[in-house]
């Protein structure tokens, strides 16, 4: 049987992970429309930030706008731009203890030269594995 999801070697067997929501705000509006600089920029953080990036896909829309979605062996992480307003919606969930999704959102924030950095942690799973 396949490795259940939600493990690492660090955790395995572990219900538990870590759960970023993020709103990124003062950010170029050229940037947040740029699609494959998003792509690139959303994959990279998330390998600095220990997650095993498994596949990274994306939509942008018309006029404006675009949607990033990461496979990460921990879980997922996804973006949601609003060039028009300058601001992010940014999702990054990861399970066991090895990634950091947290370090993974300030990165973006970063790269994206944000203002403005507004996040929300849950943690889920087993709370005492979680942290």
């Amino acid at each position: 049987m396949s490795e259940a999801p939600c493990q690492t070697e660090e955790t395995v067997g572990l219900f538990a992970g870590q759960h970023v929501l993020a709103e990124l705000s003062g950010v170029s509006a050229d940037l947040l429309d740029d699609e494959q600089f998003l792509k690139h920029a959303l994959g990279e953080v998330l390998t600095q930030a220990d997650a095993t990036v498994l596949e990274v896909i994306s939509k942008k829309f018309d006029p404006q706008g675009v949607t990033v979605l990461a496979l990460l062996s921990e879980s997922h992480a996804s973006i949601h731009t609003y060039p028009e307003v300058g601001s992010v919606f940014v999702d990054v969930f990861t399970c066991g203890t090895r990634a950091k999704p947290a370090l993974a959102v300030q990165l973006l924030a970063d790269a994206l030269g944000a203002a403005h950095v507004s996040t929300d942690l849950v943690t889920r799973g087993i709370k005492e594995h979680a942290a």
